[in-house]
């Protein structure tokens, strides 16, 4: 007959083995769901910050990022970027809402690449903006480095059997201190609609930010 106090040792054991299992589950499951609440927090922020079609940050991220950009590069050339597309409507009219998202979406990866590690955004329709490290804010420059992005956004874009150009307006301006980023940005899309009174027989559409301050 098994000794009774090495059959209650032997259930003592088993049992103290499943409640430590259970407790494994129970750690586990609960590391589970906080990853989860943690991914739904993080999918929430990145929603609430970013536009939901092209990925970039949307206008109030824009801000917040490009002050971190100036606040950290005392002394650095700045330049305000913003660009519309030239007739953009008649991508929808004539070839779909659908293809007009997939030109916003290459039109925001080209954005994207040409900044590089700068912040750019959609701010809303076609239009987009970006702050840009410069080396210089010489005239020469920018019209040449604006002319590159021109460029850029004026390959074509494929739309499954069929192929779209789009050519962009784009308005330039110097940022000169931290507090002065809306200033800069309200000469840029000054420029920006001047340029589109440019003759469309031009191929790409630019202007650096004239002396003179827009109301907005």
């Amino acid at each position: 007959m098994p000794d009774p106090m090495t059959v209650a040792s032997g259930v003592s054991a088993a049992g103290a083995l499943v409640s430590a299992w259970q407790l494994r589950r129970r750690a586990l499951r609960a590391e589970a769901e906080i990853e989860l609440l943690q991914a739904e927090l993080a999918a929430e922020r990145h929603a609430a910050s970013h536009d939901p079609l092209t990925g970039l940050p949307n206008r109030r991220a824009f801000y917040r990022l490009a002050g971190a950009l100036l606040a950290s590069s005392a002394g650095t050339p700045l330049i305000a970027v913003v660009l519309d597309l030239d007739g953009f409507k008649l991508v929808n009219d004539r070839y779909g809402h659908a293809a007009g998202d997939q030109v916003l979406i290459s039109v925001a990866q080209r954005l994207a690449a040409f900044a590089g590690d700068n912040p750019v955004a959609r701010l809303g329709g076609d239009e987009f903006a970006g702050l840009l490290v410069s080396p210089t804010v010489d005239r020469r420059w920018i019209e040449r480095a604006t002319r590159r992005l021109c460029e850029a956004l004026a390959a074509p874009i494929s739309l499954g059997t069929r192929t779209v150009q789009v050519t962009a307006s784009v308005g330039l301006a110097p940022v000169h201190g931290p507090t002065q980023l809306a200033e800069a940005l309200c000469r840029a899309d000054a420029a920006m609609y001047e340029a589109k009174s440019v003759a469309p027989a031009r191929p790409t559409r630019q202007l650096v930010d004239t002396p003179y301050l827009a109301e907005c």
